[in-house]
């Protein structure tokens, strides 16, 4: 009887066991990237690195994100100072998301965030979500 508790016990060990490795499997095949930043006029040097990265790792390079979360996300409603940053990181592939937790927190209408900005529920959230993809973060 023992035998066979045991048996059982270690075969559903064995069953779930794989299944979650299995789950949590990531492509490495591509280099992604995350920053998570608070200041708008960051963008500048990020774009800048992902521009490098790109150019140093060819076709290893990935997916890049930006994520703007913060007291100062109202900055990306103002045409003059987000237009310019928009533009070259659509050059350099760059994803700008915009932190939906701090639009509402300091009032931001989320109608003037450019269209070309996701907006995500969460920045903090979605940052360690692409994390668990196998992203590499980096938070400024």
């Amino acid at each position: 009887m023992k035998t066979y508790i045991f048996s059982s016990l270690f075969l559903m060990l064995t069953l779930f066991g794989n299944a979650k490795l299995q789950a949590q499997q990531v492509d490495n095949s591509k280099n992604n990237y995350v920053v998570l930043t608070t200041k708008v006029p960051q963008l500048q040097p990020i774009i800048l690195t992902a521009e490098a990265l790109k150019a140093e790792e060819g076709e290893a390079f990935g997916d890049f994100q930006v994520i703007i979360c913060g007291k100062d996300i109202g900055q990306i409603t103002d045409p003059e100072i987000i237009n310019t940053f928009i533009q070259k990181a659509e050059k350099a592939g760059v994803q700008i998301i915009a932190c939906g937790f701090s639009l509402n927190k300091f009032k931001v209408d989320k109608t003037k965030v450019p269209t070309s900005m996701d907006i995500v529920e969460n920045g903090i959230l979605y940052n360690f979500q692409l994390q668990k993809k196998g992203y590499k973060s980096l938070s400024l």
